[in-house]
């Protein structure tokens, strides 16, 4: 209720309005608050840098552990490529916000710390030029209207004075007037008494009414050069939050994954990945690796063929170790891998740098190599991608 009367009140608000002296002091603390707000800006996105660069980490951690289990896990084909599939997107939208926070520190903060060193200039002894300038333009053209009011409110203060001692006059006057109890003489004292009253604050009124037609003068020019630097503070305030908005802009450039190629990029590949799911051909896939669709030998007569004696000697070990050469080729040659490789088709094979696995067939003319891994999985792969053990 209190505050409600307090914001009604003429005087009240006239005594907050800003042409009362020292009442530009908010507009003159703009600029510290400014600098103050630079600070803040800095230090909020740079902890949201340090947000970025942990999930960016907690995504490579999370990939790194998770990809041997899938390397190895009992599914195949479409399906074991959708799964690892997350683990590769993971991968790049971790090396996205590093990025982000990389932007966030060296570019965004950068460019806010630059600009704010720029735009204030400290003085030697505390504060900001900036805020001096301002302070001193609206006190200097303060002070001669300072000074009227100051002229004006003792000239109000003396004529409200005179007028009270009127007013009390009077009423003793017609309180004394007609009153048996009064004598005429003491009547004819309160009546000049109330006279004299009168006239002495007709005097003060004058002069007051004078005072305040001098300040009523003053008025255009006093608003006209507060008005002047008020414009300037408003100009440097205006140039300060077309800047922030510019850095905002920037940040949320930085942030806003939304409209970003890379992102866009990655779930879209994850999303064709799972649309690519082929049950069809990863049942072909299984039926013919593991299944009836296996290549089988079946049992068939085989006539007797008798061999021929020979006598032992150089040849003969030749040709035997040539046969122990050949038997070592049909059952498959142990390799070992340079580099990782994530097969890119469900007859290609996977495998990580130093893993071991068979050879079963040698290179063709592409380049390509048939390999079988401890586990069962055969597939095709890069011939120059491992080496003999």
């Amino acid at each position: 209720m209190s505050t409600s009367s307090s914001e009604n009140n003429p005087e009240d608000v006239n005594h907050r309005s800003f042409w009362m002296p020292g009442n530009y002091h908010p507009t003159v603390k703009r600029t510290e608050d400014s600098f103050q707000a630079c600070n803040d800006i800095v230090a909020c996105f740079q902890e949201r840098a340090r947000v970025e660069r942990q999930y960016a980490q907690q995504l490579d951690e999370w990939s790194n552990k998770w990809k041997p289990v899938v390397d190895s896990s009992p599914l195949y084909g479409s399906l074991l490529k959708a799964w690892q599939c997350f683990l590769l997107s993971a991968d790049r939208l971790a090396s996205l916000h590093a990025s982000i926070c990389r932007s966030l520190v060296s570019e965004d903060a950068d460019r806010v710390r630059t600009w704010q060193k720029d735009t204030f200039h400290k003085k030697l002894f505390g504060g900001f030029k900036e805020t001096q300038d301002i302070e001193t333009g609206f006190a200097r053209a303060q002070k001669p209207w300072a000074k009227r009011l100051k002229k004006l409110d003792k000239a109000r203060r003396a004529y409200h004075k005179v007028s009270r001692k009127e007013h009390a006059a009077k009423e003793r006057d017609f309180h004394a007037q007609g009153n048996p109890d009064v004598s005429i003489d003491k009547q004819k004292k309160i009546q000049e008494e109330r006279e004299l009253a009168q006239q002495e604050a007709e005097k003060v009124r004058a002069r007051y009414e004078k005072v305040l037609e001098e300040v009523n003068r003053y008025v255009p020019r006093y608003m006209e050069e507060m008005e002047s630097v008020f414009d300037q503070s408003q100009d440097e305030e205006r140039r300060r939050i077309v800047f922030l908005k510019d850095a905002f802009l920037s940040i949320h450039k930085h942030l806003d994954v939304t409209t970003n190629e890379s992102v866009i990029a990655v779930y879209s590949e994850l999303h064709n990945t799972l649309m690519g799911i082929d049950e069809q051909e990863d049942l072909r896939w299984w039926k013919n690796t593991h299944g009836p669709g296996m290549p089988t030998d079946w049992p068939h007569f085989q006539d007797y063929s008798p061999k021929k004696k020979s006598k032992k000697g150089k040849k003969e070990v030749e040709k035997k170790k040539g046969t122990i050469e050949k038997s070592v080729m049909i059952g498959g040659v142990r390799v070992r891998a340079l580099y990782d490789y994530v097969g890119q088709e469900t007859d290609e094979l996977s495998f990580k740098a130093g893993e071991e696995f068979l050879k079963i067939e040698d290179e063709d003319d592409q380049g390509w190599c048939r390999g079988k891994k401890d586990e069962g999985w055969e597939g095709l792969y890069p011939a120059n991608y491992v080496e003999v053990v």
